[in-house]
């Protein structure tokens, strides 16, 4: 294959060299955080993160793990550039995303440092096509201090069951409203929209709830134009992690499932919405 013989030669000259069979392992978990063009890489021995941000209020990681490549080579402890998402997406597609069975598109991801293009060679039936995206100085991303230790409420749900809810709940709300409780409604998402108010409750001991540890009652209310992007990585992923803290704040862990029954993370962090008066 040809990317197998190229990734033989120039290795020496990059700090950063990953490499996958199929690029839609890669391609899709960056689609369920594509919601602004730009993304921070921070690239480890353990994998990739890539943060994506809206208004100081959205923060979105995807995470990558070495292991989901066939060949994963950085020459330094951290390695961190911005670039355009949007154009990454479109080369990473440029063959237009085969889903024939035993077709795929091969991907090796070259950087050779700060000032240097990402360099991309994707191969698809003997085919290969070379790109090369500008880099930037990655932005320092926010810290939103969503520590383990000030969570309040969690819980872990089936992915098809919070794809049911938001079906079925009124999406031209401004805002949707959780509800966590150790007693009764438990965990329910509201919605006040044009049709009127709504409300999914999920019993504790549901079968499509795999974990539930609520320690007090908490309501709060968050901006649905910056919970619909998640819905991205809540139609790739099969388990949903829901916790907040303290502070109010939302964090929307996904569990993804590639084509090669690997495992990626989706983390959704966002502020709650204090312009809203209680009812």
């Amino acid at each position: 294959m040809p990317l197998s013989t190229q990734s033989q030669l120039g290795n020496d000259e990059y700090v950063l060299v990953a490499s996958l069979d199929n690029v839609r392992n890669l391609s899709n978990i960056l689609k369920a955080i594509s919601f602004k063009d730009y993304a921070i890489f921070n690239v480890t021995q353990n994998g990739l993160k890539v943060t994506v941000e809206e208004s100081k209020c959205l923060q979105a990681n995807a995470f990558i793990q070495a292991e989901i490549f066939q060949e994963f080579t950085l020459k330094e402890d951290v390695v961190g550039f911005q670039v355009n998402l949007t154009v990454l997406l479109d080369c990473l597609t440029i063959f237009g995303g085969s889903t024939v069975p035993g077709v795929s598109t091969a991907l090796r991801m070259c950087y050779n440092g700060y000032g240097y293009p990402l360099t991309l060679f994707l191969e698809e039936g003997g085919v290969v096509t070379v790109c090369k995206i500008n880099t930037q100085e990655p932005e320092e991303p926010l810290d939103f201090d969503f520590c383990s230790t000030n969570v309040t409420n969690k819980v872990i749900l089936q992915s098809d069951s919070l794809k049911e809810a938001f079906s079925e709940l009124d999406l031209t709300s401004e805002i949707l409203q959780l509800t966590m409780s150790p007693s009764h409604p438990y965990f329910r998402l509201s919605t006040f929209g044009n049709s009127g108010n709504a409300h999914y409750d999920y019993p504790k001991d549901s079968d499509m709830m795999e974990l539930f540890q609520c320690t007090k009652t908490q309501t709060n209310r968050y901006k649905m134009s910056l919970l619909k992007p998640s819905t991205k990585a809540l139609a790739l992923s099969c388990k949903v992690s829901v916790r907040t803290d303290t502070r109010g704040f939302l964090s929307l862990q996904y569990l993804v499932r590639n084509d090669d029954g690997q495992i990626c993370f989706v983390e959704y962090y966002c502020c709650p919405d204090e312009e809203v008066d209680e009812e």
